[in-house]
Parts: C-alpha cells; structure tokens; sequence
C-alpha cells in the first residue's frame, strides 16, 4: 500500500481518455468554426447556471458549506494512505475484493480478467468518469466484451461512435434532432417514428436499455464518494439507471480514483449538499444509491473494487497542485468558463475538459505531454468562484504554467524566443529612465494601427501573438508626459 502511494505513476501516453490527438489551439480554432455546437454549449450551459444560481441562493450558510467541503478534502489528501487502507479493511470485511491499479493498462486488465471469469460476453455501466479515463470500454470491446452505456447521454455518445463533451452532460454539444437520427440509425429497436420530442427520445432509450438491464449478469460502475470508516460506495444520479445496474447483476465491478475517499458517513452531509447544487441544479439527487459489500440473497452477491491511480500520487507529491484532486466532478467550472463556452469540451482532448480538466489532466499524464492545457483560461476567476470546494483553478494554471517554463528552461540550452523576451522587458522595466524611453519607443507602433485603432497584426516574431489576439494601439502621450504637461512634474 505505501509503496503504491509512493510512486510517481503518470498515466502512459496513448492509454485511455487523457491525451488529445492535437493541442488545445489547434482544436479549439477547429471548434470555434462550428456555429451550431457553439449554440448548443450556450443554450445548455446558461440553462444549468440558472437552476444553479437558483438553488445555491436557497442556502444561507453556502459559503460555510464550501469552507467545510474544502477542508475535509485537504484533510483526506493529508493522511489518503491511512484512509485508502481503512477502506480496504472494511471492503474486505464485508465481503468485496479490493485490487489496486497504478495505470490504465493495469486496471482494464483487472476488469477484463473479472469480467471472462463470469463468462459473460456483456455488462451494463452506470456513468463513470474514472472508465472514461482509461479507455476501459475500447479495452473491453477488444476482448470481445461489450460495454453498454447505461445513463442517457453516455448511450448518446456511445451509439454515436462520439467523445463525451462535458462532465456531467456528456451529449452537450448534440441537440435532439441529432439525437434521433443517431437512434435511428443505431438502435435496432428504436421506433421507425421516432420523433424529435425529448419524451419520445427518453421512452426509446428507457426501452432500448430495460432489455439490457434484465439480461446483464455483470455491472461496471465509478463511484461519487467512498466511506473509509465502513466501506461504502456511493453513486448519485438522476436517471435510475444506476440503481438498476446497482441490484440486478450478479457481479458488481466498481472503479474509483483514490482520491474519492471521506473519512466518515457525517462528512457526507456537506458533500450531498453541494455536490446536486453545483451540478444538476437540484437541492438533492433524485436517486442516491449506497453499496456496503455483499449482502447475501440482495443485491450482486460478488462485488469488487478497482482502486485507481493513474497517475494521482504524482499530483499529490506536489503540495500546490494536489488540491485539483479535490474536485468532486460537478462541472460548475465548465458551465461559468468563457473558454469552454465556445471551444466545447473535445477540444481539451481529455475527458475531463474545462478549466478543471485544464489542471487535472497536466497532472495525471505530467505537465509535457499537455502542455498547452494549462494556457487554456483567461485566469478570469469564475472557475473558483463556482466551485463548490473552492479549488483555487487560476492559481493552478499559474503554477503549471510556471512548471512547463521551467521545463523547457531546462530542455533547451538557448533560451525560447518568449523567455528572451520576457528577460528584455525585465530589464526595461528595472530602470525608471530604460521604461520611459522604451515608453515613447513604443508610439511608432501607433503605424501599425488600423481604422479602429487597434493593433491586429504585427511584424515576426511578434506576428505569433497578434495572430490569437489584438491589442490598442499605444497612445500619443505617454501617462509620464502627460503628468508632467498638466502637472508640472508636481507629485
């Protein structure tokens, strides 16, 4: 167990739903052209920021709750090796099976080798975020297993061969008129007329799914929180179909970040508040469901949980960004991120998008193999202000970013056009008369200004930072001349 804390797992490249096939820029320029996902993210996410902003104002003691759920994460993370193996201790007591996976490739082979050791060729899976990330569904198919999305957007982006685009609205960027044509032409026994309405789209998959539901021998879950001091496992959702795949299967298999530990059953009073607020904008789930290992004669009579690393002692060696594993996955962030709001969330080619993806995947995989993630915000704040357990998202940017210039510091034996920029403004700064002069330097800038005066292109090296943004055109006046002309150089 220590020597499993101890290591610096990063996730490989290639294995699972962490690394994009192409940076963020260039993704995100691509997503920016697509007028009609841009219009389906907007309509959706302002809808879910006001049932939130509804519900969050309801709570007089929010700020308090928030203050609270930040605590108990920091406690967790402090002493995660004490709480990982009291709940080993009592998932085994009560009659599960405890494996411990350092990477993706370690726990899709548990799970797979789980899975045949039941004979079965199929198994139904309540939405899990932790799956997603190690791929374990392409990992399944390939061993000739077939993975079957249960929650209603999950079977969207399944049917339609699709990447899921938001934490807790996978099929965010589909509207319902997509949504029939992928269900016509995936499900065999979807209606031939299937309309468009959102209750005849509900009907055909809650039909399509209850067939899966009575058949499946073997269930494949994630899990919302876990309880140290008894074992529990806890799912929230707001379907039913996680309940379903919770008490039909025989076999429950249930993979978890270990970083979704609380120590007691008291501390999920604060969680259960926060967490269907920030995400759903809904004062409770409609559906809380909790497992204690094996109950004979109710319920899956063989249970087992896959404790995932992945890559998060990595992230928990590093006392500032460890605090991104405090993120109890609600979304808020995604919902109030001006970025994500035109980009979309297949852009961050990761499973986690947003600005809490733009923190947590650089620490899973190691800053170098998403480096421009990071730079994926405006530092604008929103991000912290929704997050119901106050991770500071702009301050982890910050420190990632400082983390890959000091990266390529090292790479590179010359310094970087940015660094050697950044050295000279340095230097023009350390001395009031070197800034004053390269103050009124700057107004021959003003040639380059267009009509409105604003500055859009610049000549290279420049060109590579006028390309994604403008900038005012310097004024005619320095504050310096202006000061001592109105003034009289008066302090």
């Amino acid at each position: 167990m220590s020597t499993f804390l101890g290591m610096p797992a990063h996730a490989p490249r290639g294995v699972g739903g962490l690394h994009g096939d192409e940076p963020f820029p260039a993704a995100a320029r691509r997503a920016l052209a697509d007028s009609q996902l841009r219009r389906n993210i907007g309509n959706a996410t302002s809808t879910i920021r006001a049932k939130r902003a509804a519900v969050v104002g309801e709570v007089p003691d929010w700020e308090e709750l928030r203050l609270a759920g930040e605590a108990i994460k920091a406690a967790v993370m402090a002493r995660l090796d004490v709480h990982l193996e009291r709940l080993e201790q009592e998932v085994t007591a009560r009659g599960g099976v405890v494996h411990w996976a350092r990477d993706a490739t370690e726990a899709n082979r548990i799970v797979t080798d789980l899975v045949r050791a039941t004979g079965s060729d199929e198994a139904v899976k309540v939405k899990s975020m932790a799956t997603q990330e190690i791929g374990l569904n392409e990992a399944l198919e390939a061993a000739g297993i077939a993975a079957v999305e249960t929650d209603l957007a999950e079977l969207i982006v399944q049917l339609g061969h699709d990447q899921p685009s938001h934490i807790l609205v996978p099929a965010i960027h589909r509207n319902r008129s997509e949504i029939r044509e992928i269900f016509l032409r995936e499900m065999p026994d979807a209606p031939a007329d299937l309309t468009d309405d959102p209750a005849a789209l509900a009907a055909a998959a809650r039909a399509h799914l209850r067939r899966k539901f009575l058949s499946a021998r073997v269930a494949i879950s994630g899990a919302n929180f876990a309880v140290a001091e008894t074992g529990t496992l806890l799912v929230v959702e707001s379907e039913g179909n996680g309940r379903m795949c919770l008490t039909l299967p025989q076999t429950l298999i249930t993979v978890m970040g270990i970083e979704k530990l609380v120590p007691t059953w008291t501390d999920l009073e604060v969680f259960l508040q926060l967490l269907p607020r920030s995400s759903t904008g809904e004062r409770m789930n409609p559906y809380t469901s909790a497992w204690t290992g094996v109950t004979p004669g109710d319920g899956p009579q063989e249970f087992h949980l896959v404790l995932l690393d992945n890559g998060r002692t990595a992230a928990l060696a590093d006392p500032v960004g460890r605090s991104a594993l405090h993120c109890i996955r609600c979304s808020a962030c995604l919902n109030v991120c001006p970025v994500y709001q035109r980009t979309g969330g297949h852009a961050y080619g990761s499973v986690y998008p947003g600005p809490i993806g733009a923190v947590l995947t650089p620490q899973l995989t190691g800053v170098e193999e998403n480096p421009s993630l990071p730079y994926a915000s405006s530092l604008c704040g929103a991000c912290f202000d929704a997050c119901p357990v106050r991770i500071d998202i702009p301050g982890l940017l910050v420190h990632l970013r400082a983390q890959h210039t000091e990266q390529q510091r090292e790479r590179h034996m010359l310094p970087t056009a940015e660094a050697a920029a950044m050295s000279v403004a340095s230097w023009v700064m350390a001395d009031p008369r070197r800034f004053a002069r390269a103050e009124k330097a700057a107004r021959a800038a003003r040639l380059l200004a267009n009509r409105q005066g604003r500055l859009t292109t610049l000549p290279p090296p420049l060109s590579g930072w006028s390309s994604s943004r403008d900038a005012p055109a310097p004024p005619r006046e320095t504050f310096r001349e202006w000061w001592a002309r109105t003034r009289g150089g008066r302090s």
